[in-house]
């Protein structure tokens, strides 16, 4: 009469290995990103999924000059990371930041920035052994730089940062300018006219009709590793495999490479 009670305890044993086994699995597939914030001044990065994917890191956090978070993303995810500068969020007033604003929140929970913002792109695949894609984009403007790395530094899996600062050499018509008098953020082309050709929509909707403007070549020439309009070519998109990605905002020397130090990390 004891023989179902020691196969009812081989059974529970067998379940709580494998959910053990199986939470360890998931873990190590999860992707890691160290947000480091090489700024002279505090940010407040952000994500938002695409469509069908959870928001991460409660879709923003606050971040101090030389700190570094480390967020996780499950298998599979997609959807962008940016930064957010110049914010109050113990006021009323919306929006709560200078650039990058998600309607007056510091956590996004999926909502997406307002434009401009420099933008880090993110596709991840499932299973841990493809290779996973990502950007860096001035398609909607730029408001700082960033460069995107995997954790062991790879020339080949690395996005650099910029070689100027745009906001100091942003045209007049595309500047954000604070209540200061600052240019905090350059628009794109796109975003300030909305016209089809800087768009490229509409009969200007293929590679072969949208060509570059003198104002995307202006982000081109500042921060040549970043899409500068939509077709930019060839595209500036990195695939590599890994689980661990630095994202560095204000790189320390902008177009260098970034290196696998990562400050006073934070979970």
């Amino acid at each position: 009469m004891k023989f179902p009670i020691f196969v009812s305890a081989i059974s529970v044993i067998s379940f709580f290995w494998h959910s053990l086994l199986s939470g360890n699995i998931a873990a190590a597939e999860q992707v890691t990103f160290y947000v480091h914030n090489k700024c002279p001044f505090p940010i407040w990065p952000a994500t938002a999924p695409n469509t069908g994917n959870p928001v991460i890191a409660d879709g923003g956090f606050y971040l101090p000059s030389s700190r570094t978070k480390r967020i996780s993303a499950p298998p599979g995810w997609s959807g962008r990371i940016w930064a957010r500068t110049g914010c109050n969020f113990n006021s009323n007033w919306k929006p709560a930041c200078e650039t990058g604003d998600c309607d007056g929140q510091l956590a996004c929970n999926g909502h997406i920035g307002t434009p401009p913002a420099t933008l880090v792109q993110v596709s991840l695949q499932a299973g841990g052994t493809k290779p996973n894609f990502y950007d860096v984009s001035l398609v909607d403007g730029y408001n700082i730089p960033v460069s995107v790395t995997t954790r062991s530094v790879s020339p080949k899996c690395t996005v650099r940062g910029c070689t100027k600062n745009v906001n100091s050499i942003c045209p007049s018509e595309l500047q954000v300018v604070n209540g200061q008098g600052e240019v905090v953020a350059c628009k794109s082309a796109c975003l300030a006219f909305n016209l089809d050709k800087f768009c490229c929509q509409n009969e200007y909707g293929t590679p072969n009709t949208c060509k570059p403007s003198l104002y995307s070549k202006l982000f081109k020439d500042a921060c040549p590793c970043y899409y500068s309009y939509a077709y930019d070519s060839p595209p500036p998109l990195i695939s590599c495999t890994s689980n661990e990605y630095i994202i560095t905002f204000c790189p320390a020397t902008w177009g260098s490479e970034p290196t696998a130090e990562t400050g006073h990390t934070s979970s």
